[in-house]
């Protein structure tokens, strides 16, 4: 039996991406051999349900390296769901996350790894530029500075969750239990040391994304009502400032009424205003509140996250790794890499 390897685990997930995850595959592989040969890896691919022909690509990939591991679902559960899952099957000692779009690029995993050899729990991209249109670029920051203003935790601004995770992060987020988390904001609730490394997301080169304005609204939503009461505390404030401001205005129209009884008409266009501004208020808040009554609903429920349609390379015995080998049951139980507390270094920008 040969000697053992530090472990850690690469997770991405993948839908209708038939033209990117061999490159995706083999860039990851390349950056593994020529930048961290000390470690043993396993590759999880997790398939969304896709109707191209990703599947058979990702079969493919699984004969060539047994290093690939891949969990195909039953349909699309969405790529919060389908992602959080992956990442709670990994067995590695760090888990790196990442998307299969090669908008992530594998080239970073090495500077992922080293910051968390210092003893950083969490590693994350964090994109200083971008080629997206400028209106996406000025809603997302709008975004960020409302959440963060609204949280009750900040959050870290302008990351997507591409980096390394220590498996203790892993594990409280897993004894969490959340079946929808926002990871972003769960990451920073959990108080562990971060560290941002700037990169410019490159373009995607082929195929078109697989957000829409509900998935990207659907994530808003989750950032705000999972990490702050702020909106319903505002809507009890605004019917109350309302409900002041309305009797004022009553009172206002009444003394005047009684002043210039034969002069002062008040006709219809204060009623129709009055009536359009609070049912729109109302119908606001009410949607507010359907989104925390959505978020508890989905609590209650505890539906797992996905379900699994196969899985590919799961049950492999040990993985030859050039003249040395991992043994099959070292990856089931990963050791701690053992770095003591407070010993990450002070160098560089530490969230």
């Amino acid at each position: 039996m040969g000697k053992l390897m530090p472990f850690i685990s690469i997770v991405a997930g993948c839908f209708n991406e038939e033209d990117n995850v061999r490159e995706l595959w083999e860039r990851v592989t390349r950056v593994m051999a020529e930048h961290l040969p000390e470690y043993a890896y396993e590759f999880i691919l997790i398939d969304n349900a896709s109707t191209d022909g990703t599947v058979a690509v990702l079969r493919e990939i699984c004969r060539k390296d047994q290093r690939v591991k891949v969990i195909v679902n039953n349909r699309n559960f969405g790529h919060i769901r389908s992602g959080y899952h992956a990442y709670l099957q990994a067995r590695g000692e760090a888990v790196v996350a990442m998307a299969s779009d090669l908008e992530d690029p594998p080239e970073l995993i090495p500077q992922f790894v080293r910051k968390w050899e210092e003893g950083y729990k969490i590693v994350l991209a964090q994109k200083s530029s971008s080629d997206e249109m400028a209106l996406f670029y000025m809603v997302r920051k709008l975004y960020y500075h409302l959440v963060t203003r609204l949280s009750e935790t900040p959050l870290v601004k302008d990351v997507s969750g591409f980096g390394i995770y220590d498996r203790r992060v892993i594990d409280d987020i897993r004894s969490i239990g959340d079946p929808y988390p926002y990871l972003r904001g769960l990451l920073c609730e959990l108080g562990y040391s971060m560290y941002l490394i700037p990169f410019a997301k490159p373009v995607r080169k082929r195929g078109i994304t697989k957000n829409n304005f509900y998935t990207l609204y659907d994530m808003a939503m989750l950032g705000i009502t999972n990490h702050s009461k702020v909106p319903l505390r505002l809507a009890t404030l605004t019917g109350f400032s309302v409900g002041f401001v309305s009797f004022l205005v009553g009172l206002g129209y009444l003394v005047y009424k009684l002043l210039f009884w034969q002069r002062f008409e008040v006709g219809m266009a204060p009623v129709v205003f009055g009536i359009f501004f609070l049912g729109a208020a109302q119908l606001f808040f009410i949607g507010i509140l359907g989104e925390y009554i959505g978020s508890i609903h989905t609590q209650v429920l505890r539906r797992p996250p996905v379900i699994e349609r196969e899985r590919i390379n799961f049950d492999n015995g040990p993985v030859q790794m050039g003249a040395r080998q991992v043994p099959a049951d070292w990856l089931k139980e990963p050791t701690a890499i053992g770095v003591p507390a407070g010993a990450a270094s002070q160098r560089g920008a530490q969230y």
